[in-house]
C-alpha cells in the first residue's frame, strides 16, 4: 500500500508593511471624503438631503488640502520609499503587460509583472499628478484675491471636469479590487498566497 503524503501548504508573502497599508487607507479615507462632498456640491439631489453647504465646502477644502500629507509621511519609512522606486520603474516587461492587456490576452506568460504590474504603475502615476492639479485648481478657487478672474475659470473648468475624470477612474480602480480578493488581502492583512504572487506577478522576487 502507497501511503498519500500531502504536500504542506507553502507560508504566505509578506506584500505590504504598515506604512504602506496606513498610507494607503488614510489616502482613500481623504480621497472618498473629497469625493462625497464633491458630489454633495455638485448633484443637487445629494445637496438637497445634506444641506448646510458652507460646512461640506469646508470640508471638501481641508480634506483635499490634507490629501498629500500620508505620502509625504510615508517617505519617512524605507519599506514606502522602495516601493515608489518599484511604481516609477517602467522596465521592457510592462510594455509587454500592456500589450497583452490592450489584446485582453489573459495567458499567464503574456503578462510579466514584478511587485506591481504596469496598469498598477499606470494608474498610481495618474492618480499623483491628477491629486497636484486639483490640489493647484483647488487653491486658485478657494483664495480668489490672489489671482484675476481668468485665472479663477480656469482653474474651476479643469478641476469640475478632472475630478469627473477621477471619479470614473476611481471606479474602475474600486471594480478592479472588488474582483480579486486576493489583492485586497494583501492590502488588509500586508501577505498574499505565494500562489497567487507568482500566478500575477511572475518576476517579484519578495
Amino acid at each position: 500500500m502507497i501511503l498519500r503524503v500531502d504536500a504542506p501548504p507553502q507560508a504566505p508573502v509578506r506584500r505590504f508593511g504598515r506604512s504602506q497599508k496606513w498610507v494607503h487607507r488614510a489616502t482613500a479615507a481623504l480621497m472618498g471624503v473629497c469625493v462625497v462632498t464633491a458630489a454633495c456640491l455638485y448633484v443637487p439631489q445629494f445637496a438637497e438631503l445634506v444641506g448646510r453647504r458652507e460646512l461640506v465646502v469646508r470640508v471638501h477644502e481641508w480634506a483635499g488640502l490634507a490629501l498629500p500629507v500620508p505620502v509625504l509621511a510615508g517617505l519617512a519609512f524605507r519599506a514606502f520609499r522602495a516601493d515608489l522606486g518599484f511604481l516609477n520603474r517602467f522596465g521592457p516587461h510592462d510594455r509587454v503587460w500592456l500589450r497583452a492587456a490592450l489584446h485582453r490576452d489573459r495567458r499567464r506568460s503574456s503578462r510579466p509583472a514584478g511587485k506591481f504590474n504596469a496598469g498598477q504603475k499606470i494608474y498610481a502615476s495618474w492618480i499623483a499628478g491628477a491629486t497636484l492639479v486639483m490640489l493647484g485648481t483647488g487653491l486658485l478657487m478657494w483664495f480668489t484675491h490672489l489671482t484675476p478672474i481668468q485665472w479663477r475659470t480656469s482653474a474651476t473648468f479643469v478641476h469640475d471636469w478632472l475630478a469627473l475624470t477621477i471619479g470614473i477612474v476611481l471606479a474602475g480602480h474600486i471594480g478592479m479590487a472588488l474582483g480579486d480578493p486576493e489583492a485586497r488581502r494583501g492590502l488588509r492583512t500586508g501577505s498574499v498566497s505565494r500562489e497567487w504572487a507568482e500566478r500575477e506577478h511572475p518576476l517579484w522576487r519578495p
